[in-house]
Formats: C-alpha cells, structure tokens, sequence
C-alpha cells in the first residue's frame, strides 16, 4: 500500500508545494489525491472534507491517519535531503511550536480562500 496524500488542489500554496513533493519523490512512493476534484478517498477513511480541506491529512502503508504537522512529518521522512528537516521538526521542543503556527497559518489559509468558505456553507 502507498503513502497517500490528501491535498487541496485549488489553493495555490498547497498545489505548489505538493507538486514539489510530486517531482522529487520516488516514483509510485505516494498516491497524490487532489481532494478538490474527488471526495472518495476521503469518504472510504472517514475523514471529514472540511477538515481535509483545512490541514493537509496523510494515511501511510499501514493504515494510520496522520493530519497537519504530523502529516508533512510523514511526507518528508521519505523524501532525499528532506529527512533532515523531518527530524528537526520531530524534536520535543520544536515539533509543539511548529504544531502551533501550522495550527493558525492554517486557519487564517482557510478562511481567505474561496473555496473553502463555499464548501463550509455547503457541508
């Protein structure tokens, strides 16, 4: 099973960064799932679309759901040059404070894009 990755597809940021990833990673490592052009694969783990929509969520080979911080923790860990910066982020005093500015870069990003403030009336 591969490493998937919900990401939005329709925020420029998250596009940019995760076709990054897409080009650097290992071919057939990951299963890049733009949540904005199909909702399934969200469906079939029960992760919420506003949520999803909100942190960038992964589920590894094992099954396990990862959402946010955790999630690029998961991505990085598998990617050359960027195992470095997983670990960094991964110490005891650093992964809490990164946690902390995820948690509002994330909400402000949520609540400036369009398509996000459509899908919280809608859902």
């Amino acid at each position: 099973m591969k490493t998937t990755v919900f990401y939005d597809g329709q925020c420029g940021l998250c596009a940019k960064e995760i076709n990054y990833y897409k080009k650097i990673a290992p071919p057939g490592l990951f299963e890049w799932q733009d949540i904005t052009q199909t909702t399934e694969g969200l469906e079939q783990v029960g992760i919420n679309y506003i949520e999803a929509l909100r942190y960038l969520h992964v589920i590894d080979e094992l099954g396990y759901i990862y959402r946010g911080v955790e999630s690029f923790l998961v991505i990085w860990k598998q990617l050359p040059r960027w195992r470095i910066l997983a670990a960094f982020v991964g110490l005891p005093l650093i992964r809490p404070a990164v946690n902390v500015l995820y948690e509002q870069f994330a909400q402000w990003r949520f609540k400036r894009l369009n398509h996000c403030q459509l899908a919280k009336k809608e859902y």
